[in-house]
């Protein structure tokens, strides 16, 4: 095993082949390891994330190095036939590529039994193994920006089908009607790691297909009779968001949560909320509400300005301490001077129903509650004596930056730098990074005068990838992940942004300019028993 960092509280493990992978990972299931929060599966990683107070990074490893790697993971008894009309639009290059007719790439392809080794990338994307090996193709060089839901794909030795409308660079040889992934299904993936894995050809099927099928679960009406807030302006959509959703990478579905999470548990405080209630994430301002009720608001974040129109007139508010406010007051927030996104709390918190046990909203995965626009009702939770005082002396953990400015954020290098040259680590440290448009919840998208060099242009298979990750695609421009990032990715991470400054990294609008300070020297991690 290598043992790489990915940050102060991830680790990567790299083993020899996917069997490995998948014994590791049993054996952590079986006997797990005090400490270990959440552990994703890949190609020949195993990407762990450890509570540093309980374990560190090197005496995680000791453990792990101690661990079986030859136990065969029994096959599940569960079969999961998808049905697929052979018409992808890369099914005559795929043929081209492994020198087979297009009959004899669709025979192989139904004729093996593939089983589920992992799930990432996307909720319900399924990583399939255990395909005739004469199906293993590349990539295409030139990845689509948009795959249909449905597709049913290949890529080295995987075979996959597209859950939803994304980018990707599979080679596409047909399509499904199943659906890969419903959230009102239980599990909402219709691949589960360990699951065994048919495609039949429909056009050659002399059977009835017969398809998953899912009851809707009853979604509650907003009502106007209670408590309420109606949304009178939502330039761009307000999300809710806790901490984010965890225990899900088994689905293929990563944390999301809040991007300024010292921001969201002040606002918690400021109205006496519990730890973790449900705030709104409001972006650029210009959002306004009116409020059917008395109640109590508090917002942090970004320093935008304040406006409470009431019946005795106009008023403007302070961030940072509670505000009351009573039935038919109107309140409206201005453009942020500095910083993205501000957090918006009322004591008792948002009536809002949890998906997959979080209120966190995906942006990346469409996850999570409906986005909040204008005309939307949102109806508020009544006070119970869970609730204590409210807090009056918050404060911003740092100044929120603004356009034009320059952002230090440290950096741990890992897992992948020894994949770019020394002249690309330092492209990527001394160089300042514009923050372009394209930049959102998933990631913050960089543009420098200097790409990052790598040293040559191999393939990595996809692996696990955290919150902060600097990644590398081929143009040499930087992504820094943010929390709606896929779970796994194809290309070489070459740092992540520390802990401390995460909440920082989410708050850097367009046009701020980001310099990369690594806090070390990039190295393997050693096992070392403590």
């Amino acid at each position: 095993m290598r043992f790489l960092p990915v940050s102060l509280t991830t680790i990567l493990v790299e083993l020899a082949d996917l069997d490995e992978t998948l014994a590791l990972f049993a054996s952590l299931e079986n006997d797990p390891v005090e400490g270990i929060e959440e552990t994703v599966p890949a190609a020949r990683t195993l990407m762990i994330r450890f509570r540093p107070e309980k374990i560190n990074g090197q005496a995680l490893a000791a453990e792990l190095s101690r661990r079986d790697l030859t136990a065969k993971i029994p096959p599940s008894d569960k079969l999961v036939e998808i049905p697929v009309h052979y018409d992808g639009e890369d099914l005559a290059d795929v043929a081209t590529l492994t020198g087979l007719s297009v009959d004899e790439v669709i025979r192989r392809h139904t004729e093996s039994e593939f089983t589920v080794a992992f799930c990432g990338f996307a909720p319900g994307f399924g990583y399939l193994v255990g395909g005739d090996p004469a199906l293993h193709v590349p990539r295409r060089q030139s990845p689509r920006t948009r795959i249909p839901a449905g597709s049913v794909a290949l890529a080295g030795a995987f075979s996959g089908v597209y859950p939803q409308n994304s980018p990707g660079g599979w080679q596409i040889i047909g399509t499904t009607p199943s659906k890969m992934w419903d959230i009102d299904r239980e599990p909402g993936a219709l691949f589960q790691p360990g699951y065994r894995v048919r495609f039949v050809d429909m056009d050659k099927a002399s059977g009835k297909i017969s398809l998953p099928v899912s009851e809707a679960k009853p979604r509650k009406e907003p009502s106007r009779q209670g408590p309420h807030f109606e949304v009178l302006a939502a330039p761009m959509p307000a999300l809710f968001q806790d901490l984010g959703r965890f225990g899900q990478t088994g689905q293929g579905v990563s944390a999301s949560g809040s991007l300024d999470r010292g921001a969201f548990n002040a606002a918690n405080r400021i109205v006496g909320n519990p730890h973790n209630t449900p705030c709104l994430e409001l972006t650029l301002g210009g959002f306004s509400f009116r409020a059917a009720s008395r109640t109590v608001i508090g917002l942090t974040g970004a320093p935008c300005s304040l406006t409470i129109e009431t019946a005795e007139g106009r008023f403007t508010a302070k961030t940072y301490a509670p505000i009351p406010l009573e039935a038919g007051d109107t309140v409206t927030l201005g453009q942020p001077p500095k910083g993205m996104r501000c957090y918006l709390a009322v004591r008792g918190g948002f009536d809002v129903e949890p998906v997959l046990g979080s209120f966190a909203t995906d942006t990346l995965a469409v996850v999570g509650p409906e986005p909040v626009t204008a005309g939307t009702i949102l109806p508020l939770k009544a006070e119970t004596n869970e609730f204590s005082s409210v807090a009056i002396d918050e404060f911003p953990a740092f100044e929120p930056p603004a356009m034009g400015e320059v952002v230090t954020l440290d950096v741990v290098l890992g897992p992948r730098t020894d994949w770019f040259t020394q002249k690309g680590i330092e492209t990527l440290t001394n160089q300042l990074w514009q923050v372009t448009p394209q930049s959102n919840r998933v990631g913050i998208r960089l543009a420098g005068e200097v790409p990052v060099e790598r040293r040559d242009s191999a393939e990595l298979p996809s692996e696990g990838t955290a919150t902060g990750a600097i990644q590398i695609p081929h143009s040499g421009q930087p992504v820094l992940f943010l929390a709606d990032h896929p779970l796994t990715g194809g290309y070489p991470v070459i740092g992540a942004v520390a802990e401390y400054h995460l909440d920082l990294a989410g708050q850097i609008p367009v046009n701020a300019q980001i310099q990369f300070r690594p806090i070390g020297p990039f190295a393997d991690i050693t096992a070392k028993n403590t």
